[in-house]
């Protein structure tokens, strides 16, 4: 039986991908994390605690496990790139550097899925953006970008040098249960931290967000991207290919603010405080999907609507 290894298991997306894996019984799994494991994770997965940039943890953690699925990051919302350039670029390069060259000292592997970004493609000038633009856009502007971009080379070197066969998938916008927002907005990622502002503002108050609002951006529910990323780890066609793991509507922020407002059951009319924005704020997010429907037969199915009305329950019952 396939064991598979996640790690950052304890964290939204790494959760939703563990309780997508032991929904299917073809599937053992092993958790690796520093994070204390919740109890439903413990009962059902072997756990594996530690510092994966450590090369000897890394290895224990990968030891017997046929795939590898390489969540473990520290990520965030806008605020955090500007916040923690290095931290971010220092954490994220020192794990995947840990966990890829255990994958590739190991005689059990049979794949090694690195779990990208849709910000490789932060300034993508083609769209809805196709995967093989990866090779022409221009370079990523931010640290953390950039830091996922390396990543993608760094695993195709891998494959080239060692012959570890891998996939990239790459998430965009993920929002659902699970992640809760910050104080200080932009830290967590959009959806939580404007659920809580619009939770939290009185009545007639103008919603305050960042920009104009006509930036778009494509969001995909993490039940979504946990199906995308474990359907592309198991699949022949996903072998040494790299998918766009998202929905396929394009939307401005100003229309995910009206169905957050409408879903928290806001009936007051919904007007905009503008803040300045921060450095790098890409204009414009919209990817193809279509490579991931013809060569997995997957896509998205979770419209935003109800995605979104999921997450506000959530937040109000832990709140």
């Amino acid at each position: 039986m396939p064991r598979v290894l996640v790690t950052g298991g304890a964290g939204t997306i790494g959760a939703a991908v563990v309780r997508r894996l032991l929904a299917d019984p073809r599937f053992e799994v092993r958790v690796s994390d520093q994070r204390e494991a919740p109890d439903w994770m413990r009962e059902g997965c072997e756990i594996h605690q530690g510092d994966l940039r450590d090369r000897d943890e890394a290895r224990r953690a990968t030891k017997g496990c046929s795939h590898v699925i390489h969540l473990a990051a520290i990520v965030g919302g806008i605020g955090n790139f500007h916040k923690l350039p290095y931290t971010l670029t220092d954490m994220n390069s020192s794990l995947y550097n840990s966990v890829m060259g255990a994958a590739i000292a190991s005689d059990d592997l049979e794949r090694f899925t690195y779990v990208s970004s849709s910000m490789v493609f932060e300034n993508a000038t083609t769209f809805p953006t196709e995967e093989a633009h990866v090779d022409k856009v221009p370079t990523p502007t931010s640290a953390y970008g950039f830091s996922k971009l390396t990543g993608e080379i760094q695993v195709k070197a891998a494959h080239d040098e060692h012959g570890l066969p891998y996939t990239i998938c790459r998430p965009f916008n993920a929002y659902g249960p699970g992640e809760m927002p910050e104080d200080e907005p932009g830290i967590a990622h959009m959806v939580p931290d404007v659920i809580k502002k619009v939770l939290a503002l009185p009545q007639g108050a103008p919603l305050p967000i960042f920009g104009t609002g006509e930036q778009t951006r494509t969001l995909t529910h993490v039940d979504d991207i946990a199906d995308g990323i474990v359907t592309a780890t198991g699949h022949e066609a996903g072998v040494n290919e790299d998918f766009n793991v998202s929905a396929g509507d394009e939307r401005t922020i100003a229309e995910v603010c009206r169905v957050i407002w409408e879903q928290c059951g806001r009936t007051d009319e919904l007007t905009f405080e503008h803040l300045p924005t921060f450095q790098v704020d890409v204009q414009r997010r919209w990817p193809s999907v279509e490579k991931a429907k013809r060569l997995l037969d997957w896509e998205a199915r979770i419209p935003l609507d109800r995605g979104i009305a999921d997450t506000v329950r959530w937040l109000r019952a832990v709140a």
